[in-house]
């Protein structure tokens, strides 16, 4: 492949994301990207890029930014930076892709779409979770109708941890719903529909037994008032002592589905073989009703995905690979996003207005 097919790539940050999922993704796709400069504070950190991608290392990002001679810029730096730095690479001409969060408001985002607009760029916010396989199968399951008008769903993503880091401070862009919840939220919207705008309810509670400030207890309701969308419940907790197993509880009226990235079950029934009953004006024989339903039940693990469509045996590994082929599409071949700047839009309205709801006292 000619260099005029290799995008060149620009990384702002070189920890957790920056380095794990940004720089080791990318460092696998050689045919489509080769990684030319990373910014990162730590000198260790730096000399890596150096030797692993024989890439250009600068301390700060700004520097890279302002050096140029990349295509694409990494946005992975520290969160609070996000805005800022996305819309200083699009004016600088180079196409952004940002780490979540990608702001805090609404107004932010815009102003980082509309910059993006007037340079005549790319802005792609980072989102690995949508595109991993279990979630493809949970749209495909619901799509299909076995399940019937979905009526209620629930998201849990938590366990029992407590922090002591960077992200449970205010001032650093912290706590779960602005770093954990991007991934709930954005697949919540995925099932509730983008064509129809949630009604948000939300509670957030800190209880860092350190010096955090951050919100590490979570819940967020998105309601539509019409009822034609399905109420979803979801959970962001370090104070989940018992968690469930299941990341997915949905429930429809001919059936539910239970599970999360490594497997899924559910059952239904076909209502037109279901039995047909008269209303009862009293109760016979003193008794509640009861039928007989023939259910249908199925399932899906990764491992059989694996097996028959070469997936990764690691469900979050097929993210990144999935986004980033899609970016590629996207830049090089004018395709078409996975992931659009709009829905990720709703995401951030719905975050925002979850932490207006809740404001935490600062330490």
């Amino acid at each position: 492949m000619s260099n005029d097919n290799i995008i060149r790539v620009a990384i702002g940050g070189q920890g957790r994301s920056g380095y794990n999922i940004h720089a080791k993704q990318l460092n696998q796709m050689p045919d489509k990207f080769k990684i030319v400069a990373v910014a990162d504070q730590l000198p260790e950190r730096r000399r890596d890029a150096r030797e692993q991608f024989g890439a250009e290392a600068y301390e700060d990002w700004q520097d890279m930014v302002k050096a140029g001679g990349y295509d694409l810029f990494i946005n992975a730096l520290h969160q609070p930076l996000h805005p800022v730095a996305s819309i200083a690479a699009l004016q600088a001409g180079g196409h952004v892709v940002c780490e979540k969060p990608t702001c805090k408001t609404v107004a932010q985002f815009d102003d980082i779409v509309q910059t993006a607009r007037d340079n005549n760029r790319v802005f792609a916010p980072f989102q690995n979770n949508r595109l991993q396989p279990y979630f493809d199968k949970i749209q495909e399951i619901i799509n299909s109708g076995v399940l019937g008008k979905i009526v209620y769903i629930r998201s849990s993503w938590g366990g029992f941890s407590r922090r002591w880091d960077w992200q449970t401070r205010q001032e650093n862009w912290g706590g779960g719903l602005l770093n954990t919840g991007p991934h709930p939220v954005d697949q919540a919207l995925c099932l509730f529909g983008f064509d129809r705008t949630p009604s948000v309810f939300a509670r957030m509670d800190c209880n860092n037994p350190f010096d955090g400030d951050a919100d590490d207890h979570c819940t967020v309701t998105l309601y539509d008032p019409e009822r034609q969308a399905p109420q979803i419940d979801i959970v962001v907790s370090n104070y989940l002592h018992y968690p469930q197993n299941d990341t997915y509880t949905i429930n429809g009226t001919y059936g539910g589905l239970t599970g999360g990235s490594s497997a899924l079950k559910w059952r239904y029934f076909d209502p037109e073989k279901a039995p047909k009953h008269d209303m009862w004006t009293w109760s016979v024989n003193r008794q509640y009703t009861r039928e007989e339903l023939d259910w249908t039940e199925e399932t899906w693990t990764l491992e059989e995905e694996k097996k028959n469509n070469s997936s990764p045996s690691v469900s979050l590994e097929s993210g990144p690979e999935r986004f980033y082929n899609n970016i590629y599409d996207v830049l090089k071949n004018n395709g078409e996003f996975l992931i659009t700047p709009a829905q990720v839009r709703t995401q951030i309205a719905v975050i925002e207005e979850s932490h207006r709801q809740n404001p935490l006292p600062k330490k």
